[in-house]
């Protein structure tokens, strides 16, 4: 069976207009007028017509260099690191990045992993010792200046640097969907969260790679993938979906090759350093190994719930308490369920009726392993952002799930704020709903994905293009012969007859 439609818009066709395919703009457009009409003077016309500078890509591109600037606005109040009166929880602008300056030592000249332990995967410690001991150097000479926030500028430029380039892939992966990417740029996650941590290496490194792939280079792909997973452990979870479409279109050969170079390129950045300093290395696996339930997780709404009913004294613990005296078993869980999760998405791929798109399937993955992970820190939306946008492009329920980071956000604040004073500001029972809903939302998403991909007719992407945009050679290739033999012996459903002639 061919994966590939009989019919369709070819990349030379028109721009899809959200006013007029999404349901929830069209809706809101009333309010100005209604959708966009068909004599409208567009901003988003095909390549080599626009007759104005503000096409569809450079608006977006500017409302992401908006988002992020105004990001950098919100953090100001804690770039001269003197945080007093718990001004971080209070104006809500705490960033790991200036805190790790002193925390890691980076303030006193310490080479990252030679010189002290880094709780971060090897490329982010790398960066943080690539931009944070010239900042030293410079501060010996003048003591006049201020590390903690030349630091963290400088790191904020080179994030926002990456969340734009992100945006860029974005744009060039929907040439004809280009305001899909608006949902990137225009992300309230993105203006709370952006230079929390080191996460937007990671991310640009998975666009980039995911790039690579659509550009049919597995090699370039895997490398990239590679190095996000040297940042971020999550980039690498990419390689699974590669994996399961390359054996359903028979395209085994590019799949392998950027799995095995992006493990090649991961163990060649990791080598080095783990060899050199293996104690010093393993600090982050052994942060995540014995770590108890966090903030905001499933386990942790669990435990809350098993407080309701149970003391917590040994012999009187819900298994959510239970757990979180138990690391072990927890670790393992958590790492079945992801699991059992992972061999469920590739059932449905090879049971699907046509084979899923890879921004699906990505998505998928990287939401469950924060579902079932025992970590789920504020920052970590943004791994779900582009994978969202480039997996279902529909705007009402991903500003659902928007708004419940937002409400999460400000949950999450409050109760820091109260651990610090010891005088709660919300209720424990606000911060709990907050993060249920959270998950709730995520959980939404996966499910309305798992619907496109079982009625792909209802898939927004394959509305506009005919098979998989950045499937690179997945896209338009047909299903393996053995998937098409297996399905020719699935009886087939008896047609419905035809209405008779009047």
């Amino acid at each position: 069976m061919s994966t590939q439609p009989t019919a369709g818009i070819d990349d030379a066709g028109s721009s899809d207009h959200p006013s007029r395919s999404d349901g929830f703009v069209r809706g809101v457009s009333e309010a100005i007028g209604g959708p966009l009409g068909d004599h409208a003077v567009a901003v988003d016309r095909p390549a080599g017509r626009e007759s104005r500078f503000w096409t569809a890509a450079r608006i977006v591109l500017a409302l992401a260099c908006l988002t992020l600037a105004l990001h950098w606005v919100q953090k100001a109040p804690c770039q001269n690191g003197a945080w007093q009166n718990n001004i971080q929880y209070t104006r809500m602008c705490y960033t790991d990045v200036l805190a790790l300056y002193y925390a890691e030592g980076l303030h006193e000249g310490k080479v990252p992993y030679r010189d002290h332990p880094v709780e971060y995967p090897v490329l982010t410690g790398y960066m943080m010792g690539a931009l944070g001991l010239p900042v030293h150097a410079v501060g010996v000479d003048d003591p006049t200046i201020n590390q903690g926030r030349w630091f963290y500028n400088a790191n904020a430029l080179a994030l926002s640097a990456l969340a734009v380039a992100t945006a860029a892939v974005i744009l060039a992966l929907r040439r004809r969907r280009p305001w899909d990417a608006a949902l990137f740029a225009l992300a309230p996650a993105l203006f709370l969260t952006a230079t929390v941590n080191w996460d937007f290496l990671a991310i640009g490194l998975a666009a980039l790679g995911l790039a690579a792939w659509a550009k049919r280079q597995p090699v370039l792909a895997g490398i990239l993938l590679g190095l996000g997973g040297a940042a971020k452990m999550w980039p690498l979870f990419l390689l699974g979906p590669i994996l399961i479409l390359g054996l359903r279109a028979n395209r085994l050969r590019a799949a392998f090759t950027a799995v095995a170079t992006g493990l090649a390129a991961l163990v060649a950045v990791n080598l080095p350093t783990a060899i050199r300093y293996p104690d010093n290395w393993g600090r982050f696996f052994d942060l995540n190994t014995t770590r108890p339930i966090d903030w905001g997780t499933l386990w942790y709404i669990g435990r809350y719930l098993d407080g309701k009913v149970n003391t917590g004294a040994p012999g009187d613990q819900g298994p959510f308490q239970w757990l979180n005296g138990n690391i072990p078993t927890l670790n393992n869980l958590s790492y079945a369920l992801f699991g059992l999760a992972c061999i469920g998405v590739a059932v449905l791929t090879l049971r699907a009726p046509r084979r899923p798109r890879l921004a699906q399937l990505a998505f998928l993955v990287v939401a469950a392993f924060l579902i079932f992970s025992k970590v789920w820190s504020q920052q970590f939306v943004l791994w779900l952002l582009p994978l969202a946008v480039l997996a279902r492009p529909r705007w009402g329920a991903f500003l659902a799930w928007q708004f419940a980071e937002v409400c999460y956000f400000v949950a999450f604040y409050g109760e820091l704020l109260g651990s610090a004073t010891s005088r709660p500001v919300f209720p424990e029972g606000v911060f709990v709903l907050a993060s249920s809903l959270r998950l709730g939302t995520v959980v939404v998403l996966c499910v309305l994905i798992v619907k496109d991909i079982l009625h792909p007719e209802r898939d927004a992407v394959r509305q506009t293009y005919l098979d998989d945009p950045d499937g690179g050679v997945l896209d338009g290739a047909p299903d393996a012969p053995w998937l098409t033999k297996l399905r020719r012996k699935t009886p087939a459903p008896e047609p419905e007859p035809a209405p008779t002639p009047a």
